[in-house]
């Protein structure tokens, strides 16, 4: 498993995938980049250490857009699934990197 930090470097450096035309993936592909900028909150994190979460739950979003890609993941031409694959794995990071962000919540007093 990634660190945090490790995730969040990666995150970073990654390019957003690219896209088909093909319904599902099209869908999945944009309610990726919905996710993608909830997570952006992290950076606000990491280098400023403001701790403030998305107004809504990034993690089942993303589990859900983890679901559907899966779902797709049948009958693809070699181009639909190159995407699809990519999308898998961003999705995945995404989660991974809110997950670990979510962690380091201050301590309540």
């Amino acid at each position: 498993m990634l660190s945090f930090q490790d995730a969040y470097t990666l995150w970073r450096w990654l390019p957003f995938p690219r896209g088909v035309f093909h319904d599902v993936l099209a869908g999945t592909k944009g309610d990726l980049a919905g996710a993608d900028e909830y997570v952006t909150t992290v950076i606000r994190f990491v280098e400023r250490g403001i701790f403030i979460p998305a107004p809504v739950d990034v993690l089942a979003d993303l589990d859900r857009i983890i679901g559907r890609i899966e779902a797709v993941n049948r009958g693809l031409t070699e181009e639909e699934q190159i995407s699809a694959d990519q999308q898998h794995a961003y999705a995945v990071l995404l989660k991974i990197v809110y997950a670990g962000f979510l962690s380091q919540a201050p301590a309540e007093p």
